[in-house]
């Protein structure tokens, strides 16, 4: 569980109890088929928090669970796995946020359902009734999926903690582009920053010119990961590149949570951007490796030992 009363990280967001149909033969709609189903927890928050518990982060995680099965399995989960949940909102008779997919023999998906109906009751009011454990993080970690709570969040408690903001798609981060003048730090792919920015980022000058165009906004530091490019950072006087050569690639599902997840890890272990940046990458070539979002192995002295493993480039400007 967390160490009490040591500085933490507070990660904000939704759980999904992800169910998965894997159907053996030709899939036939209408109709029962033989196949084999596989139960994962998710959700982009909750990933960052577990994988930031994995490598040793003093982690809380506030979400909204139902009172069911897959709740308690998710809170069990999350004790098993040293982040603490504890503040989290539990709803009697109600759903946990659970997304079910059916994917045919090809592993195309065919049909899904998603409930996450149980998120409208993130509100304001539980948001401040939170307002201590909030003030007293080193950081809070959020995504862009509620950008109602996220604006509250921001707009509230960014004079007391260092937010840390992951806009998860293109169209939500348009959503919060108004809130960056008051984040410490945020983590962009590239298509998320060209819709931000205004232009493409298709060379070395753009993507520099993006860096440059988020610290003016206010941010402390940015992270724009670049796809097979690695990832570029800036901080205002440290910028660079860095990238992995010939990583394996199973599923990149998770990527981008573990890499959030080594940012806060190097934040609280008083890394250099680089290093942040070497450790974060780390993680996500870890998690790529694999079928699963994270990576069964994952923990500080494999993301060390894998780390020398691998053949870096990196570029200082």
């Amino acid at each position: 569980m967390t160490r009490l009363n040591e500085p933490y990280i507070l990660v904000f967001g939704m759980s999904i109890c992800d169910i998965f149909g894997f159907t053996h033969s030709n899939y036939r709609a209408y109709d029962s088929n033989p196949g084999s189903v596989k139960m994962s927890y998710g959700g982009v928050c909750r990933n960052i928090a577990e994988n930031m518990a994995r490598v040793g982060v003093n982690t809380k995680f506030i979400s909204v669970l139902g009172d069911d099965e897959r709740g308690k399995g998710l809170r069990e989960h999350a004790n098993k796995q040293n982040f603490d949940m504890s503040d989290s909102l539990i709803v009697e008779g109600a759903s946990t946020p659970t997304y079910i997919a059916i994917l045919d023999d090809n592993g195309e998906m065919v049909s899904a359902v998603v409930d996450i109906s149980i998120a409208d009751l993130f509100t304001e009011e539980f948001v401040d009734s939170k307002a201590e454990l909030i003030k007293n993080a080193e950081y809070v970690i959020l995504d862009a999926d509620n950008p109602k709570i996220a604006e509250y969040i921001v707009k509230n408690f960014a004079q007391y903690t260092n937010i840390i903001l992951d806009p998860v798609s293109a169209a939500k981060a348009e959503t919060v582009k108004h809130l960056i003048p008051h984040l410490h730090t945020f983590k962009p792919n590239r298509y998320e920053a060209e819709i931000l920015c205004g232009f493409p980022l298709d060379n070395e000058e753009s993507i520099r010119e993006a860096g440059r165009y988020f610290i003016e906004q206010g941010l402390k530091k940015v992270f724009i990961s670049l796809d097979s490019d690695g990832i570029y950072y800036f901080d205002g006087e440290k910028e660079g590149t860095v990238r992995v050569i010939n990583p394996k690639v199973v599923n990149v599902t998770g990527a981008g949570d573990a890499f959030v997840a080594g940012i806060g890890y190097g934040y609280m272990n008083g890394k250099s951007m680089k290093d942040t940046v070497k450790f974060a990458n780390t993680m996500s070539v870890l998690t790529i490796a694999h079928e699963e979002t994270i990576a069964p192995e994952m923990s500080e002295e494999a993301v060390l030992h894998h780390r020398e493993q691998l053949v870096w480039v990196e570029k200082s400007y």
